[in-house]
C-alpha cells in the first residue's frame, strides 16, 4: 500500500469511529447526543418529581427562566423516579414541564451524587464547571442572580 491509501485508510476507520460513537445522553423527545453539546451556555439541570409539591410549583419559574434566557442558558428536567416512556409522558403533561426532559442520569453523565433531597437544582458554566447545588425550589429572579454573580 502506499502512503496516500494508509492515510486514507486511517482517516476512515477515525471518522467512522468518531461517527458511531455512542451517545452520552438522551432526552424525552428523542434526540441524544454528547456531553460537549452543553457547552457554551449555561446549564441549568433540575430534578423534580410528582411528590414533591415543591418541585411542581417550580416548574413555571423553571420554564419563564428558560423561556426568557434562551440566548445564553439551557433548562433540564430529570424524573428523580426515573420513569420511562408513557408514565414519564403523562407526568410532564399533568405537572406542565415545558422544558426539555433529560433521560440520562445527570449524576452519571456529570460526576456529581444524587441530590439529599428535592427539588434539586445543578448549575454549570458555560464551560461545563459546576459552580452551584441548590437544594429547594428556585424562581427565576433567583437563578438569573446567580449567573449574573459568576458573570462578573
Amino acid at each position: 500500500m502506499n502512503k496516500n491509501i494508509k492515510i486514507s485508510f486511517i482517516f476512515s476507520v477515525l471518522v467512522l469511529l468518531c461517527t458511531c460513537s455512542k451517545p452520552d445522553y438522551e432526552l424525552f423527545e428523542g434526540s441524544k447526543g454528547n456531553k460537549s453539546d452543553f457547552l457554551g451556555k449555561w446549564l441549568v439541570v433540575n430534578y423534580w418529581a410528582d411528590w414533591c409539591p415543591p418541585c411542581i410549583k417550580e416548574m413555571p419559574e423553571l420554564e419563564s427562566f428558560f423561556n426568557q434566557n434562551k440566548d445564553k442558558a439551557l433548562v433540564l428536567a430529570y424524573n428523580f423516579d426515573r420513569l420511562e416512556g408513557d408514565e414519564l409522558k403523562d407526568q410532564i403533561k399533568r405537572f406542565k414541564v415545558n422544558v426539555p426532559s433529560i433521560m440520562t442520569d445527570p449524576g452519571l453523565l456529570f460526576g456529581w451524587e444524587t441530590p439529599p433531597s428535592l427539588p434539586a437544582t445543578y448549575i454549570l458554566t458555560p464551560e461545563g464547571k459546576l459552580v452551584e447545588t441548590l437544594i429547594g425550589p428556585q424562581t427565576r429572579d433567583s437563578l438569573e442572580e446567580i449567573i449574573s454573580k459568576y458573570e462578573s
